[in-house]
């Protein structure tokens, strides 16, 4: 089979798909290193009845369990931004730079040392992404924040220090421009066509149904047209919404079995391979914009980026999107 360039429309940028390259589904199956498989670790700060290690906790979903809480935020002790200070850019001779405004939080996302998300019942998730929305509307109360990220990485190679299930908040003042270049292209399309790009990709997916996995009356997941990498997933919303902090309780639902469908399907086909998750919203003033639109991705780490990658910027995926959504349907 010949190579093909693929653009992916909500980026803009091109991806090589290199079919002479491609391994059957099964190559891309790790070997996964042992784990901690107890229910609690005297040495996590995460587990319950460690309070004393963690800082200060910033919200907690109460919960009739044995330990009060099903889900908890807590500032970073280590964190990536610091919420003192402004977002007053200024220069250094012909360089420009700024505070290093915004703030970082950790969502624990379960009392239990053991109980990763792809393991989770359909309530206990539901119980994350509602701690994820109410986390949400706490950074972005703050008018200096331009752009809140929730994102998770589980395993090593996809940046995880920690083994308990956790995900992470980080809200920053400045706008990056992977983000922006993101909605210069959906306001493209808008412009060009008067329709939202993620919303027509959605039903263009739905009535070819080749990258299609799951779909249920709220959510859709699916291998996107240009998948970056191997078993790339993105799940996003029937009813357009530009802003996460839109999503209704009945949405939460059909969001959780999705989710839960998804993570499911990933850890049994590929034997939990370690992945980043990012859920991609709005930045501030854009929440009521009609072009935009919230969704997340899922990118399991099952290649390296390479020199050609580096130096060019344009990914190489071996695997096709349209063989990684029939292996994970099946």
């Amino acid at each position: 089979m010949k190579s093909e360039y693929r653009q992916n429309r909500l980026t803009g940028e091109w991806v090589i798909f290199a079919p002479s390259r491609r391994r059957r589904p099964k190559d891309f199956v790790r070997e996964k290193q042992a784990q901690g498989q107890s229910a609690y670790d005297s040495g996590c700060p995460f587990c319950a009845g460690n309070e004393d290690m963690l800082s200060e906790i910033v919200f907690e979903s109460s919960s009739d369990n044995a330990f009060g809480w099903s889900a908890r935020a807590v500032y970073n002790k280590y964190p990536a931004l610091n919420p003192e200070g402004d977002t007053i850019r200024s220069w250094d001779g012909m360089h420009l730079g700024a505070n290093g405004f915004g703030s970082h939080l950790v969502l624990v996302e379960t009392p239990r040392h053991d109980l990763q998300m792809h393991k989770m019942s359909r309530s206990e998730l539901e119980t994350v992404i509602e701690t994820y929305s109410s986390c949400y509307a706490y950074l972005e109360a703050d008018p200096k924040v331009m752009l809140v990220m929730i994102f998770k990485n589980y395993g090593a190679s996809a940046g995880a220090s920690l083994f308990h299930p956790h995900s992470q908040l980080v809200a920053s003042g400045i706008v990056p421009k992977y983000v922006r270049d993101r909605e210069r292209e959906a306001q493209k399309y808008f412009d060009e066509l008067g329709h939202c790009l993620l919303c027509d990709m959605l039903a263009f997916e739905l009535v070819s149904r080749e990258r299609v996995v799951y779909a249920n009356a709220g959510f859709v997941c699916f291998v996107p047209y240009a998948a970056e990498s191997p078993f790339e997933l993105w799940i996003a919303s029937r009813r357009h919404m530009a802003d996460f902090r839109d999503i209704r309780h009945n949405e939460v639902k059909d969001l959780a079995e999705v989710l839960q469908w998804s993570l499911k399907a990933i850890a049994e086909k590929l034997n939990s391979p370690d992945y980043n998750m990012t859920i991609n919203s709005c930045t501030r003033y854009k929440s009521n914009e009609p072009q935009l639109h919230w969704y997340i991705r899922i990118v399991p780490r099952l290649t390296t980026r390479a020199g050609f990658e580096i130096g060019t910027g344009m990914s190489i995926n071996p695997s096709l999107p349209e063989a990684d959504a029939e292996f994970l349907r099946s």
